[in-house]
């Protein structure tokens, strides 16, 4: 009897135990991307988690905001890069129009505008890869301005083939 007790009870003691573990359980969800690029075309930041979430920090001595800076590594063995902003140039905005803030994009050198620009020609370099400098600076904000700015915007690069 006492033995038939002993079995009874450390059943129930694993049934009740499973039923505990299982109110417990613990998930974990993985999401996984990868670009690999062409040897033939690429324009791809330095940092790959580069226009995520930038931020640009005011200076209260200077009353400006700072420069954003980006090195790209960048190729084409066909040709040409051209690049452009899609819908042209923005502003950062805090919701008042007349706060605006002017935003100047240029790449390798060359302002961005809303029309493709040549940012590295077609020969050696472009050939062999080299990188090159995203950079985006703005226009001193008004007197009086303040608030919570943000800009969203896109920088396309188009492989241009030497015909």
């Amino acid at each position: 009897m006492f033995k038939k007790a002993i079995a009874t009870s450390l059943v129930t003691l694993a049934i009740g135990s499973s039923s505990a573990w299982a109110a417990n359980d613990a998930t974990t969800a993985i999401n996984i991307t990868a670009s690999i690029p062409t040897e033939v075309f690429h324009v791809l930041p330095v940092n790959p988690d580069f226009g995520r979430a930038e931020v640009m920090n005011y200076n209260l001595q200077t009353g400006l905001l700072s420069t954003l800076r980006q090195s790209y590594n960048i190729k084409n063995t066909a040709g040409s890069i051209k690049a452009y902003i899609d819908g042209g140039p923005v502003a950062l905005s805090n919701g008042t129009a007349a706060n605006n803030i002017a935003l100047t994009t240029t790449f390798n050198g060359t302002t961005l505008t809303a029309a493709p620009q040549q940012v590295l020609a077609s020969g050696t370099i472009a050939t062999a890869g080299t990188s090159a400098d995203l950079v985006i600076t703005l226009a001193a904000p008004g007197n009086g301005v303040s608030g919570d700015f943000s800009a969203a915007y896109t920088v396309v690069f188009d492989n241009v083939p030497t015909l």
